[in-house]
């Protein structure tokens, strides 16, 4: 008698369609492609919706200053008629972002290093829920935090900075100055506001590397550190980069805390210690109630803002494709 064959209890996979041009997809393969694609369809369509929005509003400011507009550093909605520069406005978001991100990306990868490779089990999870709360805080409460809490106690660390480095002309202070609502606190209470951000997307690229490799890292006799320098990080390249980009679009946009911690007085001459400064997404905060032609011109600096934080990521894109744990992604 032949033996009856045993029966497996897994449930039965539901067989892959269009895996060849002549195979046809499943109903479920057909919608999921066309919601995909109808949802990246909208994104552009959204994200062209608000260029042409700007560009229409921001015409007669443009029309009324030509180029002036991109090289004058005064900004003022005021007078009659306002002078309108963004110049200044711009310059400023560089600098706060540049020095946000500055502070965030090391810490940001020491700490996704940590959660990954080092710490376990109830440390890991705390460290990766008190992330996810940084994350979810508002920007409003970061700049009350750093107006209220942080002056006392990083002014005398900036007046230190100031006075060692001020033969570095970015980091001079002029003695009739004070040290407050600088680029440098700005910056600096930014910087925690990204780092959640930069955190979790590098760390959840550090948790794809691939456990054969660091085993074998350390099978070769390399310590822990050795590993992480030759194997996690050279593999997470790409979720860096991607990470401090996604930082740096973040810190670009940042409105509330640095309209709280920024006079949003431009200047053509930074010091990053000293008092002034000032912000696009601030600027544009604070002088909500204009009309007219300087309305228009706030609207051209969002433009300006809008154009440059586009440009950052797409080259941010190219630069991830190059990378080892990017290339091929979107192949």
């Amino acid at each position: 008698m032949a033996a009856t064959p045993l029966r497996s209890s897994a449930p039965e996979r539901r067989p892959l369609r269009g895996r060849r041009p002549t195979d046809t997809p499943s109903a479920v393969d057909r919608a999921f492609t066309g919601a995909t694609t109808t949802s990246g369809l909208v994104v552009l369509l959204l994200l062209t919706l608000i260029a042409v929005f700007l560009v229409r509003e921001a015409w007669p400011a443009l029309e009324a200053r030509g180029w002036s507009f991109f090289t004058t550093v005064e900004f003022s909605v005021v007078g009659n008629p306002p002078v309108l520069g963004v110049l200044g406005l711009l310059v400023g978001t560089v600098v706060v972002a540049l020095i946000a991100v500055l502070i965030a990306v090391p810490v940001s990868v020491c700490t996704a290093l940590f959660i990954t490779d080092v710490a376990q089990g109830r440390v890991r999870s705390t460290m990766m829920g008190l992330l996810d709360l940084l994350a979810a805080l508002p920007s409003l409460l970061y700049g009350l935090w750093g107006f209220a809490f942080l002056t006392p106690y990083l002014e005398p660390v900036a007046r230190f900075l100031s006075t060692h480095l001020g033969f570095i002309p970015l980091f001079r202070v002029e003695a009739d100055k004070p040290l407050i609502s600088s680029y440098f606190f700005a910056g600096l209470v930014v910087s925690l506001m990204v780092l959640p951000i930069i955190t979790s997307v590098v760390r959840e690229v550090f948790m794809q590397v691939p456990p054969g490799e660091k085993e074998a890292a350390l099978a070769l006799g390399s310590t822990r550190w050795d590993m992480l320098r030759t194997v996690v990080v050279p593999f997470g390249r790409g979720g860096i980069i991607g990470g401090s980009m996604l930082g740096l679009g973040r810190a670009l946009g940042e409105t509330i805390a640095v309209s709280l911690l920024l006079p949003q007085s431009p200047i053509s001459v930074v010091h990053v210690f000293q008092y002034g400064g000032s912000t696009i997404a601030g600027f544009i905060a604070v002088n909500t109630g204009a009309s007219g032609l300087a309305l228009s011109g706030l609207l051209a600096a969002g433009l300006v803002l809008f154009a440059f934080t586009l440009t950052t990521n797409f080259v941010a894109s190219l630069i991830i494709s190059r990378s080892r744990s990017g290339a091929g992604v979107d192949a």
